[in-house]
């Protein structure tokens, strides 16, 4: 059956890209879609889909508003509402056999492995387990005999937390670090985890040498990482200060923490874009639903960081590939990550073609780069 054509009045949605709107004009096989702000977007007929005809009463009354805008061009655009639609339902995590033992790793990722003399590091614990997770991180330095406190957090069930920010002048004061966590379940029964504290022996001196970073399946780059407990078995001591005045200060000290930037991240092994072929044109989709499983934790910015950490893989695995075209879809939106995308090629990435990829093929939302 042949899709039908758009009308005058019509609502329709865009096919390779995000929104759509109501249709305004037709002229030929062009259509011109005003979205819920009044701006009007050209797009090809075969390019969008009709999702509500123009013979209801809610498209009788767009179809109205858009003619009154075609007829008096000056006059200001109409604003449309748009229906509430509900949110999608926040999917709960699902238990896994294999998560019923705690697997904690705490790991070191530099923001730029390759300026490792001025780089900053994410300390980062993995939570790979079914358990929420209370944890505190401390440290000191070899010649301190007191412990120094960074940080008190809840992690939740298959997550990894950031959990602070270093940089060169912080290296010196981690000879050793201590990861102190109770594990435990909410809204259900489970097995008891003995509360522990396990203290390592930091090799400061890695922090500065390349070859001491190894992959590691939980993140995008190389990492120093180091196994806090295997399958229920803590590496170091085992024993916890439970006292309920140090677990107040550790609560306390987490609240003032809330100000430090939203570092939750669903946990995945992550696929990398390994392919090196510089004739074929690669497409990266970077809307968050295609790089996370869910979105339950993320506020905005964590977000646009995942999006950003993506568009840096793709551009780091890719810089040696002369010629190489790569389509980044970002959608239409608000033009945040684009804005973003922009400054990264400006700054991190530059002297590579960049311009709007093809419309008719892609849409509104999408940059192409060319690697030179």
């Amino acid at each position: 059956m042949a899709k039908a054509k758009a009308k005058v009045g019509d609502r329709v949605r865009f096919l390779n890209a995000v929104g759509g709107g109501v249709v305004a004009r037709v002229d030929g096989g062009m259509i011109y879609v005003e979205d819920e702000d009044g701006f009007l977007t050209p797009a090809f007929d075969k390019e969008c889909v009709v999702v509500a005809e123009a013979g209801s009463q809610q498209s009788a009354r767009r179809c109205d508003e858009a003619a009154m805008d075609i007829v008096s061009a000056s006059s200001p655009a109409p604003v449309v509402p748009v229906p509430n639609v509900p949110d999608k339902p926040e999917e709960k995590f699902k238990e896994t056999p294999e998560g019923e033992k705690l697997n904690i790793t705490l790991a070191f990722e530099p923001l730029d492995i390759r300026q490792l003399s001025s780089t900053t590091w994410d300390v980062v614990l993995v939570n790979d387990s079914n358990y929420y997770l209370s944890v505190s991180l401390l440290c000191r330095g070899a010649g301190d005999e007191s412990w120094t406190f960074l940080r008190a957090t809840s992690v939740e069930p298959a997550t990894q937390v950031r959990l602070a920010e270093l940089d060169s002048t912080d290296i010196p004061a981690l000879d050793f670090v201590a990861i102190q966590y109770i594990a435990y379940k909410t809204e259900r029964s489970f097995s008891m985890k003995q509360p522990a504290s396990v203290e390592l022996k930091i090799d400061t001196t890695k922090f500065f040498k390349l070859h001491c970073y190894k992959d590691n399946p939980y993140f995008d780059n190389d990492v120093i990482a180091h196994e806090i407990v295997q399958d229920d078995v803590p590496a170091g001591k085992k024993k916890v200060d439970v006292n309920p005045a140090n677990l107040r200060r550790s609560m306390l000290a987490s609240k003032k923490a809330a100000d430090m930037r939203p570092e939750r991240k669903p946990l995945m092994k992550r696929q990398r874009h390994r392919d090196t072929d510089p004739t074929k044109e690669l497409v990266v989709d970077l809307h968050i639903t295609e790089l996370v499983d869910n979105v339950r934790g993320l506020s905005p910015a964590d977000m646009l960081n995942r999006q950003i950490d993506e568009f840096r893989e793709v551009m780091d695995a890719n810089l040696r590939n002369k010629g190489r075209k790569i389509i980044f879809i970002h959608g239409k939106g608000e033009g945040v990550l684009r804005g973003a995308l922009i400054k990264e090629l400006t700054h991190r990435y530059k002297g590579h073609d960049v311009q709007d990829a093809s419309f008719r093929e892609y849409g509104y939302g999408a940059t192409q780069v060319i690697i030179r």
